[in-house]
């Protein structure tokens, strides 16, 4: 989009996050055949019955809509291994400047840090070079691995939405938590590295859950 960065890729350590590229299909559909029964609990659905896109068109789609500016879509990747997705959505420019983030990590590296280092990093960018004001995570209540995320980097919680996403073919309740550029002047990857990020921001009280 005119007046924004190009969208390069992101490292820390041994993590990169790189923006999807239309190559990147293959690896994209080993890893989700790979973690089908893994992911299958999590994943969207369409309410009609729609069967999903299949990689190489979802790839193309993704790739298309980031040269728009409609999207920020990242491979992440371990070593060089694919490792799962990052995907920046709903971009609302000028007054609003929000977007959503959703994120998916294969079985093989869950557990050791990588999608909360990947949503550091591009949310980083989000507030950063491309100017947003806000970043939003959505989270179904059950996803236990999923709020560990946003706990890890003090995403602040805002809400409960009730039959929000369509997901394993059903509307599913989602656990709305948020952050803003002013909360995260240092960013959210130093935050989270240097262990300052707020004890209870991401806390969800009772009565939501």
């Amino acid at each position: 989009m005119f007046g924004l960065p190009a969208v390069l890729p992101l490292r820390h350590g041994r993590i990169e996050v790189a923006p999807l590229r239309l190559r990147d299909w293959r690896e994209l559909s080993a890893s989700l055949d790979h973690n089908r029964v893994w992911l299958r609990r999590w994943q969207t659905t369409d309410p009609d019955g729609h069967a999903p896109a299949d990689a190489r068109t979802m790839v193309r789609g993704l790739v298309q809509a980031m040269n728009a500016g409609e999207v920020l879509a990242y491979a992440v990747r371990v070593d060089g291994v694919f490792a799962g997705q990052v995907t920046v959505s709903s971009i609302e420019y000028g007054a609003l400047s929000t977007a959503q983030l959703g994120y998916w990590v294969s079985e093989d590296f869950a557990g050791l840090g990588v999608i909360p280092t990947a949503t550091a990093l591009v949310t980083d960018f989000a507030l950063g070079p491309w100017r947003l004001h806000r970043m939003e995570i959505c989270i179904r209540p059950e996803n236990r691995a999923s709020l560990r995320v946003v706990q890890k980097l003090g995403f602040r919680f805002e809400g409960r939405r009730r039959r929000y996403i369509h997901i394993d073919g059903e509307w599913r309740d989602h656990l709305c938590f948020a952050v803003t550029r002013e909360e995260v002047p240092q960013g959210v990857l130093a935050r989270f590295l240097t262990g300052t990020v707020p004890a209870h921001a991401a806390d969800v009280p009772e009565a939501f859950r």
